[in-house]
């Protein structure tokens, strides 16, 4: 390799994620599809120490043409459902053999965040959602996707080993950067997460791509990133979900604050939809969080902790974990005054019968 790495044997890895349900059963979902369909089964040595309580169900979906403006590629389709809810669409974009680093910029940067990428992606989902609706818990398609991207790589011209790849410009193809010379500090910031297991070997991290060297073949490191960005897309889900509860939440306490204390038969229905929200999210978290946990330190456990903290998935956690305990403080606010008005309606019935007593004791000493 002379300068920059060509490529003899690439692909790019196109994922768009949908949230399509609250939770999908994947047993019924293979049923339904097609025996083409299987579990996932990640193959790389060590890949023991992930463990997926409930592997995703994966199915190919067959060749298609994605049009970029003036260009047309024939792109291979596949869909990965996850059992909390989320579709996975990954179309598989050949790099034509001998593209060199610089000259596949152009259409990595064109694929990132592509619109048609999307809609393609879309009309492969929607093609299959009513085989699956039997299987969807609350279906429903949330407006928001996320999007990732892997350039994978299984040979480059001359074998280069992963220290020669580290000096190439891969910080400019993972950016989609054409034309702009990047910064030292900005090179390293986006190449900081390198991963190699043996010397002929490369994995970087981004946010929003990744550059994977395995000349085997092996696509469990691209599977891994795309179960993050599948924990991801739920966690944001979730969110989102918290906010609109919590926003009905505040609304609703503020109508029925305006009517007198002792009625407190709105707050009852109210207190018990926040804690229905409570525990359905709680479980539904739970599932995200467990989609994939990691029982060992070894290289794609690795891999997915960084992914994890390159795509910020413990922030959003965080931000889901405090939103869930705000809620239950509301619960708690709103549990309280439905334990006050008991209370005075308690007090206030003990007044009526000693009063009831006296008058009717009075009422018996007159002659």
């Amino acid at each position: 390799m002379d300068g920059q790495p060509v490529f003899e044997d690439a692909s790019l890895l196109c994922y768009r994620l949908f949230d399509i349900a609250n939770e999908i059963d994947l047993e019924r979902a293979h049923r339904l599809l097609s025996s083409e369909t299987k579990r996932l089964k990640l193959g790389r040595e060590g890949a023991e120490y992930l463990l997926m309580p409930n592997p995703p169900l994966g199915i190919e979906l067959g060749r298609r043409t994605l049009t970029l403006g003036d260009a047309r590629h024939e792109v291979e389709g596949s869909l990965r459902l996850f059992d909390h809810g989320a579709a996975s669409v990954a179309l598989r974009v050949p790099i034509p053999k001998g593209t060199s680093l610089e000259a596949l910029i152009p259409l990595a940067d064109a694929l990132y965040d592509s619109q048609a990428v999307e809609a393609l992606c879309l009309e492969l989902l929607n093609g299959l959602r009513p085989a699956l609706d039997p299987a969807l818990e609350a279906p429903h398609l949330w407006e928001q996707t996320e999007s990732y991207t892997v350039i994978h790589a299984r040979k480059l011209e001359g074998d280069p080993p992963a220290q020669a790849l580290l000096k190439a410009d891969l910080a400019r193809l993972l950016l989609g950067e054409r034309a702009v010379r990047l910064s030292p500090r900005e090179r390293a910031e986006v190449t900081q997460h390198a991963f190699s297991y043996s010397e002929s070997d490369l994995a970087v991290v981004d946010w929003n791509s990744a550059f994977v060297y395995e000349p085997s073949g092996s696509l469990d490191i691209p599977v891994v990133l795309d179960i993050c960005n599948a924990q991801l897309l739920e966690l944001r889900y979730y969110d989102d979900q918290l906010d609109r509860h919590i926003q009905e939440t505040y609304t609703a306490m503020q109508r029925h604050a305006r009517r007198p204390a002792m009625f407190s038969g709105p707050y009852k229905p109210l207190a018990r939809r926040v804690l229905v929200t409570l525990l359905d999210l709680s479980e539904l978290i739970e599932r995200v969080e467990n989609s994939l946990k990691i029982i060992g330190d070894f290289y794609l456990a690795k891999v997915y902790e960084a992914a994890l903290v390159r795509l910020r998935v413990r922030a959003w956690q965080a931000t889901v974990t405090r939103k869930q305990r705000l809620l239950q403080e509301v619960y708690g606010l709103i549990k309280g005054e439905i334990d006050s008005s008991r209370s005075f309606i308690l007090e206030a019935t003990v007044v009526i019968l000693i009063v009831s007593e006296i008058l009717v004791a009075i009422a018996s000493l007159k002659p």
